[in-house]
């Protein structure tokens, strides 16, 4: 699995290295002193979050926990546009289901919308490892935009939706620090597939995190604690996202060129009249729409994610961080 903070401290080693050329000189040495502070203690910061997400590549047991941190959640939410954003929603999670079918990956659905997919898989463009869920769909996160001609439409008009797609990485219970007072359960019965075993007992769970506002419900197995852990592991995702955001916002660059996945990010149309699929982001096309939501992803992530990898490293090398 790549580790999501590895880029961050590349960028922060550059602007550390920056700091030290500054501090030679004796007009900017106090300035660059406190720079140096600050950023030496955001360095600490993520090195040790770094540390508890690093891969067990490096331990005896690597082959029996990479594919479970590699593993991944995608939440995907109706946007603007009604009920053609609800059907647009069902539709990406159906392509991400699909593609992950083709792969032989592992499938769990948490609740409406939400899935975990976990395992790894091999890609034809790089047979040489495989992938893990997460390095797979982490470029995915943001807001899809739809342009077609609804089914309800009579007069052929096409119209715009939207929803948004968020891929959180499995988050190691130590990387997030959740209160118990700060829960909230709710326990109900479900009311989603599973036969009349699931919805005759209380099984599924409803999660409140009260300091951020966060709700989160899992409901697809038979047992209550199982569907606790299942809201827990979701919740501390979530609450990683948004630490992850202002880790970035503090540091300051990170995709500044081609984005940072952010839920609230356009990245992508899928245009029918058209036949197109457009990444923003990369400003790359494909005219293969009907094929793509059919599931086959592979040569649009393999080239999304080598654009994305290239702009990573030419931002951390020292040439792209010049004096000012």
């Amino acid at each position: 699995m790549t580790n999501p903070f590895l880029d961050q401290l590349a960028e922060l080693q550059a602007k550390i290295d920056e700091a030290k050329r500054l501090e030679i000189d004796p007009d900017f040495a106090e300035l660059a002193q406190a720079e140096l502070a600050q950023l030496s203690a955001q360095k600490q910061m993520l090195e040790k979050a770094a540390a508890q997400m690093q891969p067990a590549a490096n331990r005896e047991h690597d082959d029996n926990q990479t594919g479970k941190r590699g593993a991944c959640t995608i939440e995907i939410r109706g946007g603007a546009g009604g009920n053609e954003a609800k059907i647009w929603a069902n539709d990406l999670l159906r392509m991400y289901v699909r593609f992950a079918e083709m792969k032989k990956l592992r499938i769990e659905f948490i609740d409406d919308l939400i899935i975990k997919i976990s395992g790894k898989t091999f890609f034809e463009t790089d047979s040489a490892s495989p992938l893990t869920p997460f390095e797979i769909f982490c470029y995915e996160s943001g807001v899809h935009r739809v342009q077609r001609v609804p089914e309800t439409e009579a007069q052929g008009r096409i119209h715009t939706s939207t929803a948004s797609v968020a891929v959180l990485p499995e988050i190691p219970a130590g990387a997030v620090e959740i209160r118990d007072e700060d829960l909230e359960w709710q326990f109900m019965r479900s009311s989603g597939a599973g036969g009349q075993s699931v919805n005759k007992t209380s099984s599924a769970v409803r999660l409140t995190h009260h300091p951020s506002g966060i709700v989160v419900t899992a409901r697809q197995e038979k047992k209550q604690e199982q569907n606790r852990k299942i809201a827990l592991d979701l919740l501390r995702a979530q609450l990683w996202e948004i630490e992850e955001e202002k880790r970035q916002q503090e540091i300051g660059a990170a995709r500044s060129v081609i984005g940072r996945n952010r839920r609230a990010e356009k990245i992508r149309t899928y245009n029918y009249p058209q036949n197109r699929v457009t990444d923003h982001r990369t400003k790359q096309s494909w005219h293969n729409l009907p094929e793509i939501l059919e599931g086959n992803l592979e040569t649009m992530i393999t080239e999304i994610k080598a654009t994305f990898e290239k702009v990573s490293t030419d931002q951390s090398s020292p040439q792209s961080n010049p004096k000012d």
